[in-house]
Parts: C-alpha cells; structure tokens; sequence
C-alpha cells in the first residue's frame, strides 16, 4: 500500500520559514518526479516545485529565491524549505510523487501565513 506522509505546516508571520517533508513508501516502479503543489481557497492546484527524472528543479515564479525542494533518495522524502514567506502562500500544500504507472499525492498540509 502506498504511503505519502507529510509534516511540516503550521502558523507562521509574515517573513518566517517553515520546511515541509513528505516521506513515500509502498511504491516500487522508480519515481520519475517528485514535488510540491499547492491550492489556495478558491483557486485551483499549483505547482511550487519539482523535481524532474532527470535531476533539474523548477520553481514557480512566485517562490524563486524563497523556497528551496531537496530530497533524501535513501529516505524516499522530499523537502520544501520555505523562507521569506508571504500572506500570499497561505494554502494546502501537496506533495507529488509520478511514477510511469501512476500519480500519488500526500494528504496536504495547511501552510497559514499571518500579516
């Protein structure tokens, strides 16, 4: 059964960080990307950043030079460091992991930024 467990959401002002973790097991086919998504109230999912098969990162606009992905491959879990964050990223963040014969998502965890 496949697992995707995140951590990390919270409470934070305005300028604060916070470090998300998704950690996956259960899943056996080699994962090709892994990432963070996002939804705000009222809008649809966005990507925050991801990491691709090949290796190379991409960010959404709005994040560059704020938030940082990393990963743990022995561990099967994937960051998300947020710094500088704004009331503007307030949302449910996702965790994504893309294997060739599906698509998995964590449960989401509420990332509220106060101003």
């Amino acid at each position: 059964q496949v697992q995707l467990v995140e951590s990390g959401g919270g409470l934070v002002q305005a300028g604060g960080s916070l470090r998300l973790s998704c950690a996956v097991s259960g899943i056996f086919f080699s994962i090709n990307d892994m990432g963070w998504y996002r939804q705000a109230p009222g809008k649809q999912r966005e990507l925050v950043a991801t990491f691709t098969s090949g290796g190379s990162t991409n960010y959404a606009d709005s994040v560059k030079g704020r938030f940082t992905i990393s990963r743990d491959n022995a561990k099967r879990t994937v960051y998300l460091q947020m710094n500088s964050l704004k009331p503007e990223d307030t949302a449910v963040y996702y965790c994504n992991f893309v294997t060739v014969v599906a698509v998995y998502w964590g449960q989401g965890t509420q990332v509220t930024v106060s101003s």
